[in-house]
């Protein structure tokens, strides 16, 4: 006998909720195609913005930089806008954060120093760290308890399409067109703006939550946060995004430099833990065609990587709800390590990193769904957003210094890429300690 549909976390969820997953997983996919266009074109971007007097060895220095102002971005922009959202409206908070970020990934292709793409990619992270605070929250609203889990898995998930635009972008644009174009393609998300406000209403949850504080005169406040129980759960929250952001920012995002690496090291000769200025050079050196041919390497590794970290994000959810909240960032966070060093630790040829790129990054990135799972389930409806918006976007802040050091390491110390890459991953041990300070909220009610 199968399953009883009825007992399936889908039975009985209502049009409207789909509608309301869709949109909310659009607003992710293109906030996370604003980021990481800048992943899928940093190496031809920043060689061309570096201050005059500047070598490629400083190229790391730089660029880390620019990661870390994105960081610090969606710091300010997921408390500013999760506050916001909290008080006006998860509809209307949501248009504005996607006009932001919009609007500043267009301008970021007038770039014309590093300092100026770094100013943008701050401003662009206003509006997507934003987003993700308001739409995690809409969702988890929206949906009924059973199948919370799930709908707010797919919902991170659906970060996958936009790394593959990205990818896209990386392999068909700007090769041919440029680096300046793959960012000219990031206004195009505003059009979803008025959609949105035509087709969605805010939640019954919020409306309510707004009278109730409207009734007894209270605001909705940062300091709310650190008051009686919250104050454990926030901090708890922090240091997970802390985590999972420095991980994904300093390990992560190199599985696709690893494939890239492999091969160079059989068309170019430079070996796979060379430091970044002599691999540049050689990189340089080598004639067009195995430039080209180099970079759908990197964007193929890319490719790999998001494929295997979108099964990962999806598998959040259900594995969440067999072996708890706590249960499944646990069994993440050991994996992820486990994978990282046997990636850049191990392996070195083509095919067999090829293969493994998936797997590590299903390991890698599965956690991350966790964050809109687990962070709306520590707050009440009048501090839901505010709540999920600050840990997971102050985790962009406070891992922002793990970026500059991966950049110093690279540049000053001369540490190679993948060993950089490898210390980094240390962090997911870090995380999987933090765990014995976390609630677990499995299968309770929204407060």
């Amino acid at each position: 006998m199968g399953e009883d549909r009825r007992d399936r976390w889908y039975s009985g969820v209502t049009r409207y909720q789909w509608l309301v997953l869709a949109i909310a997983s659009l607003g992710w996919v293109f906030d996370v195609f604003e980021g990481q266009i800048f992943v899928a074109s940093m190496n031809e971007a920043m060689p061309e913005l570096l201050p005059a007097g500047a070598s490629r060895g400083d190229i790391p220095f730089y660029r880390d930089i620019t990661l870390g102002m994105f960081l610090i971005g969606g710091a300010a922009g997921g408390v500013l806008f999760g506050l916001l959202s909290d008080r006006i409206g998860r509809t209307r908070t949501m248009v504005l954060t996607i006009l932001v970020y919009s609007l500043f990934t267009c301008l970021s292709a007038f770039a014309q120093s590093w300092w100026h793409m770094a100013v943008f990619r701050f401003l662009v992270a206003l509006g997507t760290g934003g987003e993700w605070a308001v739409a995690s929250a809409f969702v988890a609203e929206v949906f009924p308890t059973r199948a919370r889990a799930w709908s707010l898995a797919i919902f991170h998930a659906s970060s996958v399409l936009g790394a593959l635009l990205a990818v896209a972008a990386g392999a068909f644009v700007v090769p041919y067109l440029g680096w300046r174009w793959g960012f000219a393609l990031g206004a195009l998300p505003a059009v979803m703006t008025i959609w949105i406000r035509r087709s969605l209403r805010e939640s019954d949850a919020w409306v309510q939550s707004r009278a109730a504080q409207a009734a007894i005169g209270e605001r909705t406040s940062i300091g709310n946060l650190f008051r009686g129980t919250l104050a454990r759960r926030t901090l708890v929250g922090v240091a997970l995004a802390t985590v999972g952001l420095a991980t994904y920012w300093g390990t992560h995002i190199y599985g696709k430099d690893a494939l890239q690496r492999a091969e160079g090291w059989r068309t170019i000769d430079v070996p796979m833990n060379a430091p970044l200025a002599e691999w540049q050079a050689a990189l340089k050196a080598a004639p067009p065609e195995v430039q080209l041919s180099l970079k759908r390497w990197e964007m193929f590794g890319m490719l790999l990587v998001t494929v295997g970290g979108g099964a990962g994000l999806v598998a959040f959810g259900p594995l969440s709800e067999r072996y708890g909240r706590r249960g499944a960032f646990l069994a993440f966070h050991i994996a992820g390590l486990a994978a990282a060093l046997f990636l850049f630790r191990v392996l070195t040829s083509v095919e067999m990193i090829a293969l493994f790129l998936p797997v590590f990054g299903f390991l890698t990135l599965g956690m991350h769904a966790g964050y809109a799972v687990y962070f709306p389930e520590l707050f009440p409806t009048r501090l839901r957003s505010t709540g999920a918006g600050f840990c997971f976007n102050v985790g962009r802040f406070t891992a922002a210094p793990v970026l500059f050091l991966s950049g110093w390491l690279q540049s000053s110390a001369g540490l190679a890429l993948p060993n950089a890459a490898s210390l980094l991953s240390l962090l997911f041990l870090v995380g999987a300690g933090l765990l014995a300070f976390a609630p677990e909220t499995k299968g309770k009610n929204l407060e």
